[in-house]
């Protein structure tokens, strides 16, 4: 039997393509898909008492045994984060360079998966035999070190992922993209560039990493009497070791804040991508022990993360760090967008407690801008584009520097979450959809918040509760005792009493009605009651509280 779409391969995202997170992309060529990483997102602000957001693998849990293994690109948390739940369901071998292989490994370890999950480290240049596919990993640039390039051999040809990349010639670890890698696969024919798209809106190219070494200079230099206290992202290994490169020169000493961001430095350190000088390091501990300006303090919290040890300390609420008068805070990130309030109101709350706040100059993107997705598209000249990673905005951009260069349109995908790629040699397009979509975790607890217990926590937040409660006669249905009304977060109870009266009278009527027409079904009566209740509150209030009505019976 012959079989079927042969020549064609097939490109599935799974996430990552309407929102800068939780990326995850299926290829498949006929019994064999592969994984290009496995990330989450974090939660928008109006997803109450969310942790996480994890995407939904449905299709991947269909076609298991058709999983041949997890390619990871690097090892940010929108690209490793969901490994631990996703594995779960489709247990696969997972392939990574040594430092994305070990922040894997510490996930695996606190979920205590290490031995059902096989795992292989990968080097630069590498190939891996995954069914169909040979998988090779090409050295790029990114804010974390071991980043990597995907080229992907299938019999319908060649498929090339940046992951998360820039151009940096001078990298602070490690040596500069491989170019001339891409340029032999350009040459030799390639049939899909999947580039990311994150800068695609910014002209020019993305500065190196090391210039922020310089500007770190200048703060130590500038603020000699100051305790230090710079935020970034705990995945920016680089970012961290020039903090500590510039510690070590001004003689300061180095503390570390925030769980991710010490696992993050153990690791590195452990692997050998961070370069701590003994003695540099210290415990937060310890800090009493040495003077403001012998101090340096590296932290999380610079998206303005409610829970993140920078903000509890800006609100007073950190136990060991109190923010004191005199000290210098650097925010060596720019805002995620979304994140701009939440940063503003750290700022503005720090400022508050005399200390000095540096929000610019410090921090270089870690993506490629315009200049440098035209440079890849050059070398690699691919027949088809497919740009990934960002919102519809960012794809967008990235279609019309793509047509700068002269290709057609039509030889541009931009694809969403869940639709079927097919591509040949021949022709290309999107042949149909697979289930998506967003798994919520809230502390233990996965997929079990879904959009209508996120809708009542909405309307919990802003309307608050009544609680109805009755007694009722067990064979009569008579109303015994009550209805006593409790409310939590609606009115004012002491300001409310002629309201609630009338409130209790509403649901008295109720149960009349309820008996009068012979309905002793509970579930019946408290849909009448909330009906009704709902509805006088409505016109008296304009308000739409969380009704719970609760029926107790009596024997008499």
């Amino acid at each position: 039997m012959k079989k079927e779409y042969v020549g064609s391969v097939k490109i599935i995202p799974l996430g990552g393509l309407d929102k800068i997170g939780m990326n995850i992309t299926a290829i498949q060529y006929d019994d064999s898909i592969i994984v290009v990483d496995c990330g989450l997102a974090f939660p928008e602000e109006e997803m109450l008492g969310i942790d996480l957001v994890i995407p939904d693998v449905t299709y991947l849990k269909e076609n298991a045994d058709k999983v041949k293994g997890f390619v990871i690109t690097h090892g940010h948390e929108d690209h490793i984060g969901s490994i631990p739940y996703v594995l779960k369901e489709v247990n696969a071998p997972i392939y990574a360079t040594k430092l994305t292989m070990g922040l894997i490994d510490s996930k695996l370890k606190e979920h205590g998966m290490q031995r059902q999950v096989k795992r292989k480290v990968v080097r630069y240049g590498q190939s891996i035999n995954l069914g169909d596919f040979r998988v090779e990993f090409i050295r790029t640039n990114h804010s974390i070190a071991d980043a990597a390039a995907l080229a992907i051999f299938s019999p319908a040809g060649v498929i090339i992922h940046t992951g998360d990349f820039k151009v940096d010639y001078t990298p602070v670890y490690g040596e500069p993209i491989d170019l001339q890698r891409m340029g032999e696969l350009g040459k030799k024919g390639v049939l899909a560039l999947m580039c990311d798209s994150t800068n695609a809106l910014r002209p020019g190219f993305t500065m190196s990493e090391r210039t922020v070494g310089a500007t770190f200079d200048k703060i130590f230099t500038d603020n000699k009497n100051s305790r230090l206290i710079i935020a970034t992202f705990a995945s920016n290994v680089d970012r961290v070791q020039q903090i500590i490169n510039s510690a070590v020169k001004y003689g300061r000493k180095v503390c570390v804040e925030g769980r991710s961001m010490v696992n993050i430095i153990e690791v590195a350190e452990n692997l050998d991508y961070l370069k701590i000088p003994e003695g540099t390091l210290i415990d937060t501990e310890e800090m009493k022990n040495y003077t403001p300006e012998q101090i340096v303090l590296i932290t999380t919290g610079s998206q303005g993360e409610s829970m993140a040890a920078l903000s509890r300390m800006a609100a007073s609420l950190h136990r060991k760090v109190p923010i004191q008068p005199g000290d210098c805070v650097v925010f060596s990130s720019t805002p995620i967008p979304g994140n701009e309030k939440s940063v503003a109101k750290v700022i503005n709350e720090l400022g508050m407690k005399g200390a000095k706040v540096i929000f610019q100059d410090t921090h270089v993107s870690g993506h490629a801008c315009q200049e440098e997705i035209k440079l890849l598209y050059s070398l690699i000249k691919p027949k088809y584009a497919i740009p990934v990673h960002g919102e519809y905005r960012h794809l967008m951009a990235q279609k019309e520097v793509v047509q700068s260069l002269g290709y057609d349109k039509e030889d541009i995908f931009i694809a969403k979450c869940g639709d079927v790629l097919e591509l040949s040699e021949e022709k290309a397009g999107i042949v149909g959809h697979v289930q998506t979509g967003e798994i919520l975790v809230d502390g233990l607890g996965v997929g079990d918040v879904g959009n209508i217990v996120l809708r009542d926590r909405q309307n919990l937040a802003e309307n608050g509760i009544i609680i109805v409660v009755l007694t009722l006669e067990k064979y009569s249905g008579q109303l015994v005792a009550g209805p006593d009304i409790v409310t939590r977060g609606f009115v004012y109870v002491r300001e409310a009493e002629e309201l609630l009266d009338e409130a209790r009278e509403v649901v008295s009527g109720s149960v009349e009605t309820c008996m009068d027409k012979n309905i002793t079904d509970w579930s019946k009566i408290k849909n009448i009651i909330k009906d009704d209740l709902s509805e006088y509150l409505w016109k008296k209030m304009k308000r739409n509280p969380v009704i719970l009505p609760i029926i107790m019976e009596a024997h008499m």
